[in-house]
């Protein structure tokens, strides 16, 4: 069981700073996602713990232990690539076998270790097929079987699901969750894929431009993220922006068209200009109910399977996307429809200056 500790730490490339003075600890055991978009800084990250980049500045600890400047081979780390690197021309054995080789292991202790990892990842026999022999899937197994093989004190994930079609990633991104759980060891998985990072995660730490925007459990930074950007890259998101009122039963957030949109507090929640988060599950259709906080006419139906997913034009000119389960009914382009949601589901985002503030 071991802690990975970020302190500080900053990687320069010339003039441009990919990562910004990043401070994380992740704890033993946990299984903890780096979220970004493509040049967030979250690949550097990475490889900055596994030792093939040095920082520019700041500490990096592993159980406690410096290994800032420590060679990337004294850290013992696994790593799975997004490519999985495999050697071509080794059998599946020899790929799992090679790191075990390099530490000068006894062959029949080598032999023992190989089977047993393989088995935790459901490829018994297949010792002897090559790479270009297995499908995807196998394949990046086969990465897996190879990180672990010789026990290292912690997992590092470079989007290892990247190339897998959707079907496959659910089910190895459910055998990677369950194969860390079984073997508690401390992961970190690198990804730009919020559902595969929701999913996985005890936390999720989002980077934006190389700095921290939130750390925490998926849940929290999906419902309530520290600003706009968490709750933009998170997932779908429609964002209510005015000035608070406080002129008629509680406190709503005055739209520039005249609306008044009541909610329930959250960090944002005083006096001044704000922005509500809502998003699309939580936004109901109470079509011809006369009940409805907002009314629009539907400018786009997408059927999705157990739900649609409803673009709305709003009177007061805004676009509100819906996503409604069930299927069966759909309501049609162009018909009007009133839509409402419970208060408490509408979040204040953190304004600066705010104690929950981020960037």
């Amino acid at each position: 069981m071991t802690t990975v500790e970020f302190v500080h730490v900053t990687k320069d490339f010339g003039a441009t700073r990919a990562v910004d003075d990043v401070t994380l600890r992740v704890a033993s055991g946990e299984f903890a996602t780096i979220l970004g978009p493509s040049g967030s800084g979250k690949t550097t990250a990475l490889s900055l713990l596994a030792g093939i980049l040095q920082p520019t500045s700041g500490t990096l600890l592993i159980g406690g232990r410096d290994v800032t400047r420590m060679p990337a081979a004294e850290r013992n780390i696994g790593l799975v690539f997004q490519s999985y690197a495999l050697f071509p021309h080794m059998s599946v054995f020899e790929n799992v076998a090679f790191p075990l080789r390099i530490r000068r292991l006894p062959a029949a202790e080598i032999t023992s270790k190989v089977e047993e990892a393989l088995a935790l990842v459901r490829l018994e026999g297949l010792h002897k097929r090559k790479p270009h022999e297995l499908s995807g899937g196998q394949q990046q197994r086969v990465a897996l079987a190879r990180a672990i093989v010789f026990k290292p004190d912690i997992l590092l994930l470079d989007e290892p699901l990247a190339a897998l079609d959707r079907k496959l990633r659910e089910e190895v991104r459910t055998e990677i969750h369950q194969l860390q759980r079984r073997l508690g060891i401390t992961t970190i998985l690198v990804t730009h894929d919020q559902e595969e990072a929701l999913s996985l995660s005890d936390r999720v730490v989002v980077l934006e431009q190389g700095r921290v925007q939130q750390v925490d459990a998926p849940d929290e930074a999906y419902h309530h993220p520290a600003n706009r950007f968490v709750a933009g890259f998170l997932g779908l998101a429609n964002f209510f922006e005015g000035e608070v009122d406080m002129t008629g039963d509680g406190a709503a957030i005055l739209l520039p068209s005249g609306e008044r949109i009541a909610f329930e507090g959250g960090p944002g929640a005083r006096a001044g200009r704000v922005c509500g988060l809502l998003r699309p599950e939580d936004v109901k259709i109470v079509n011809g109910s006369g009940k409805g906080l907002l009314s629009g006419k539907v400018g786009q139906a997408v059927f999705l399977g157990e739900t649609v997913r409803y673009v709305i034009a709003l009177d007061s000119g805004m676009s509100l996307t819906a996503h409604v389960k069930g299927s069966r009914n759909i309501v049609r382009e162009g018909e009007v429809v009133e839509v409402t949601w419970d208060l408490e589901k509408l979040w204040i985002l953190p304004s600066r200056g705010d104690a929950g503030y981020v960037n």
